[in-house]
């Protein structure tokens, strides 16, 4: 137990700039609270225990704003940066070295039985607010954009982003170097953006096509 604990604050002072302390960690960070209260809630999921397990989860919710059902399987070395409003469904799998920001939803998309939640490969990010819905795959080392909504399984080394998302390149930026930026979530490609970008330009040459055409039909004749 100790081990994990430890494990998990070295995983917190490796991927969050703002923890000071051991004692600030184990005090303020709601995430932290939220894992290790599960790990005891899902061991007795595991084991069998009626109703104890939901109120530990119950509990945790109370307390730190997040919310993972019991039966959720979640590896090694997980964080959940500042936590609030986050929610991880009843069959949802998560791999290790898995970083999730705050209003995350790994949740399912109706009333279906069984496999109903995402498998959330090793190495992913998932952004601010991103809803990952259905039993889908998102592949090791991806990340999921602030906002966006998946309904789609994502291969390895993607980076998903949009309503509904969709996987995109990241020009520049090789696999071996991805750790290097695992925080950067906020810079990733805006499609939306892009394709506004592209019909401006298509304008802009339309315009510069209807001016020549103009300016062909008002000049004179020479005549012989």
């Amino acid at each position: 137990m100790f081990r994990a604990i430890k494990e998990q604050l070295d995983t917190i002072f490796k991927e969050d700039p703002a923890a000071k302390s051991t004692l600030e960690v184990l005090l303020c960070y709601s995430g932290l609270h939220a894992i290790l209260l599960h790990r005891v809630a899902h061991k007795l999921w595991v084991w069998g225990v009626p109703l104890l397990p939901r109120l530990i989860s119950q509990f945790s919710r109370f307390l730190t704003g997040v919310e993972i059902h019991p039966g959720a399987k979640i590896g090694r070395r997980f964080f959940i940066d500042h936590g609030m409003g986050a929610v991880i469904g009843e069959t949802a799998e998560i791999g290790d070295d898995v970083l999730l920001y705050q209003g995350v939803t790994l949740g399912g998309t109706g009333k279906e039985k069984g496999k109903r939640h995402p498998t959330i490969g090793n190495h992913v990010v998932i952004g601010t607010g991103a809803k990952v819905l259905g039993n889908i795959t998102i592949g090791d080392r991806s990340k999921i954009g602030a906002g966006s909504v998946v309904v789609r399984s994502a291969p390895p080394h993607s980076t998903v982003v949009g309503v509904p998302g969709r996987v995109v390149a990241i020009d520049g930026v090789s696999v071996k170097n991805e750790d290097d930026d695992m925080l950067e979530h906020g810079r990733l490609p805006d499609p939306v953006e892009q394709a506004i970008n592209a019909l401006a330009e298509r304008v802009a040459q339309l315009e510069a096509e209807l001016r020549a055409v103009r300016e062909e039909a008002t000049r004179p004749t020479s005549s012989f």
